[in-house]
């Protein structure tokens, strides 16, 4: 039978697959992240979202720390697992808060956002990630 219709995985195959997953939802969310850093540490006011009342200083050091700094340590894959949970957390407040009256269209961005980040939850960094050669190191040492 043709490979190309095989049910097997070769484990190498989705370690690499994760590696790409890892970097091309690390890359896309930094254009979220990038430009709210921006405004974080900009000259004008803070004007951003606030749906939980933190005030939007908070709100906002809390999406560059969501979208910006977990994205970088899930394209490491360091701290994999944990990385993704704040990540997750941001993705959902903007489809049920943020986008919540607004059509799918609006919400579908994130919605997509935060099943990668589950898929990436449940299966963590794979062995391309500095998780793996730390947690190998620290097993033979």
């Amino acid at each position: 039978m043709n490979k190309n219709y095989a049910t097997n995985f070769e484990l190498r195959n989705i370690d690499a697959a994760l590696l790409v997953l890892r970097l091309g939802v690390g890359m896309l969310m930094l254009t979220h992240g990038f430009p709210k850093l921006i405004k974080l540490f900009g000259d004008e006011p803070i004007q951003f979202a606030d749906p939980f009342g933190f005030g939007p200083a908070l709100t906002l050091t809390l999406a560059v720390l969501a979208e910006f700094i977990c994205s970088i340590l899930v394209m490491l894959g360091l701290g994999t697992r944990l990385a993704v949970l704040p990540l997750m957390a941001t993705m959902a407040t903007a489809f049920f808060l943020i986008h919540a009256a607004d059509s799918f269209n609006a919400k579908e961005l994130p919605a997509i956002y935060f099943l990668i980040y589950l898929v990436i939850l449940i299966t963590g960094a794979g062995k391309y990630a500095l998780d793996f050669y730390w947690l190998k190191r620290k097993k033979n040492a």
